[in-house]
């Protein structure tokens, strides 16, 4: 298991690490937070990453949100990262990592209200977001009340029953069958009904061999068909693809348009959230 601390913002790069915090919030979730400048109020993007991954991964994402203005709180998911436990990453118990971290959300969000973070993060202006099964956790999260003024996710569905019953899967662990009703709770698609409206950005590869782009174009169709009947605009939606990217799987980091996808997230991120 990873040492806590400075063996994780070493991680970073220095001009990142310096506006960083690694800490531990409601629970004792892993935490890392980055702030533009320490000092006035910022709006927020609660991030998670994806399965095998930890919440240091990737750190160009979070760079180009402090310049841009924008802070981060990302977390690491239910035995990933701080709290690593390997069996317990495989595919196997994805259902039960989408559960849980769903259930962390509002604790952490709610600390960043008290004691020393408090006024730093302006909750006003927050935006969920994640990547593959931190998206899965994102999307689902939208189905409950919630505060969110945007969101955004890459190389990730909303329809769980179909990612399930894909051939294709995670090299080497494949997706596993599920108990119907379990996968029905844990997936956007079953709960619509109570999904708010807001501007959203998809990325994806279309060649993704572990989350087929399939599914998730289905179902965002479907969900700008949900946007319509409440009287919002579908084009709120923004679907943002590439025929292939050269990275690992199609699936991680988006490899040599990787650039292109964060400047596309950051710029979507900062038009919702520091708009007055």
């Amino acid at each position: 298991m990873p040492t806590p601390g400075a063996d994780q913002l070493s991680q970073l790069p220095r001009s990142l690490a310096e506006k960083s915090r690694l800490v531990r919030l409601a629970g004792d979730v892993p935490t890392l937070l980055a702030h533009p400048d320490w000092d006035k109020p910022a709006p927020v993007v609660f991030w998670m990453h994806g399965r095998t991954a930890s919440k240091e991964l990737d750190p160009g994402r979070y760079s180009r949100w402090i310049r841009a203005g924008l802070a981060a709180c990302a977390i690491d998911l239910p035995s990933h990262g701080e709290r690593a436990d390997d069996e317990r990453q495989r595919s196997a118990y994805s259902l039960d990592t989408i559960e849980q971290a769903r259930a962390e959300i509002d604790p952490i969000i709610a600390a960043l209200a008290r004691s020393e973070y408090a006024g730093r993060f302006d909750l006003s202006r927050i935006a969920i977001g994640g990547m593959s099964l931190g998206g899965m956790v994102a999307l689902r999260r939208l189905c409950d009340p919630h505060h969110f003024r945007c969101a955004a996710v890459e190389a990730t569905t909303g329809d769980l029953a179909a990612l399930y019953d894909s051939p294709v899967s995670p090299a080497g662990d494949p997706w596993p069958p599920h108990e119907p009703t379990r996968v029905a709770e844990q997936s956007t698609l079953e709960h619509l009904g109570t999904f708010e409206p807001i501007p959203l950005l998809a990325l994806h590869s279309e060649t993704d061999r572990m989350v087929p782009f399939e599914g998730q174009r289905a179902f965002l169709d479907t969900l700008r068909a949900h946007y319509t009947t409440r009287s919002a605009d579908p084009e709120l939606i923004s679907l943002v693809t590439w025929p292939e990217t050269g990275a690992p799987e199609e699936h991680i980091g988006f490899g040599r348009v990787s650039n292109d996808a964060k400047n596309t997230q950051t710029r979507f991120l900062a038009d919702h959230l520091l708009a007055s």
